[in-house]
């Protein structure tokens, strides 16, 4: 069974995908009385009409997740326009903090799946209130900066996005590293495609097109919710594929002490090992700038934790 605690657009969109491909059985947790059990009700009957043989339920209940091997946590308040990732702290951070002890409650052997934004701080809080093995806290954040920075790449470029190869790593917000270095197009280095200015026009609008998504229609919710999927399938299945999610790190590029997106193997226990990169000093200056930036999170909340 694959649960989810919130059953708000994200949570809802990602149980939808997650019932319609049959990955598992789906439970979904909200406090709001009903709207767990009539998202449940709408993805069955759409499920019923294409065959898909699953169970989809809905509850204010977090003993309902008993059993779970995957629970994704979504509860939290959404970024309203004009707002970071990080204005949402305080206020997430209560509300993560009580959901991650009933996940060790009820479901104490699952694999965590952190989308609650400022995320990489939220997984933190996870792993802290859970106190799950550090392998069982996942963040998804970095396969959704991947799939931005190849939507531009290939407006850009005017290419299929089935030919982008690329990698995204870092704090799940401003600070992101989109990585040039590792991104090719059918295999040609896209440093041959593009020059330098071209290339930083193509990392600034992947930086800041979640902003635009959010004052436009007022959520990111589809490209959360493919994220969301494709994580679940890889632990769900056992697919040991190689994903830049967020985890916590005891050294591994040169930082330690707080959860932040690398590339790793993810499979049925969740992380299976953190795969290295050499980075260059501007792409580690980057990508340790993104880590001071969750520190400070963490430590503006460590007095509740």
């Amino acid at each position: 069974m694959i649960g989810f605690l919130g059953a708000g657009r994200v949570g809802a969109q990602a149980a939808l995908e997650v019932a319609s491909a049959g990955i598992d059985d789906v439970t979904l947790v909200d406090i709001a009385p009903g709207l767990a059990e009539g998202e449940a009700m709408d993805i069955s009957q759409k499920i019923a009409e294409t065959g898909v043989d699953v169970e989809v339920r809905g509850s204010t209940d977090f003993s309902s997740l008993k059993g779970s091997k995957v629970i994704v946590i979504t509860a939290g308040l959404a970024r309203k326009p004009g707002m970071t990732r990080m204005d949402l702290l305080q206020k997430n951070a209560g509300i993560v903090t009580a959901v991650a002890k009933e996940v060790a409650k009820h479901a104490p052997d699952c694999v965590a799946l952190t989308v609650t934004n400022p995320m990489d701080v939220m997984n933190y809080v996870v792993l802290r209130k859970t106190g799950f093995p550090k392998g069982r806290v996942v963040g998804m954040g970095g396969i959704l900066d991947l799939s931005r920075f190849k939507s531009t790449i290939s407006a850009m470029l005017d290419v299929s996005h089935s030919s982008i190869t690329s990698l995204v790593i870092g704090e799940h917000g401003e600070s992101m590293l989109p990585l040039p270095r590792f991104t090719s197009i059918g295999g040609v280095p896209l440093t041959k495609l593009m020059d330098e200015t071209q290339i930083s026009q193509a990392i600034d609008t992947t930086r800041r097109v979640a902003i635009d998504v959010i004052s436009k229609k007022g959520a990111t919710v589809d490209a959360p919710a493919n994220g969301i999927v494709r994580m679940v399938k890889a632990i769900a299945w056992d697919r040991r594929e190689v994903i830049p999610c967020s985890t916590y790190l005891e050294g591994e590029y040169g930082v330690k002490g707080i959860c932040i997106g690398v590339p790793l193997v993810l499979g049925a226990n969740g992380v299976q090992r953190i795969l290295p990169l050499d980075l260059e000093d501007g792409e580690k200056a980057q990508f340790l700038k993104g880590a001071q930036t969750i520190r400070e999170g963490i430590a503006t909340i460590e007095s509740t934790l």
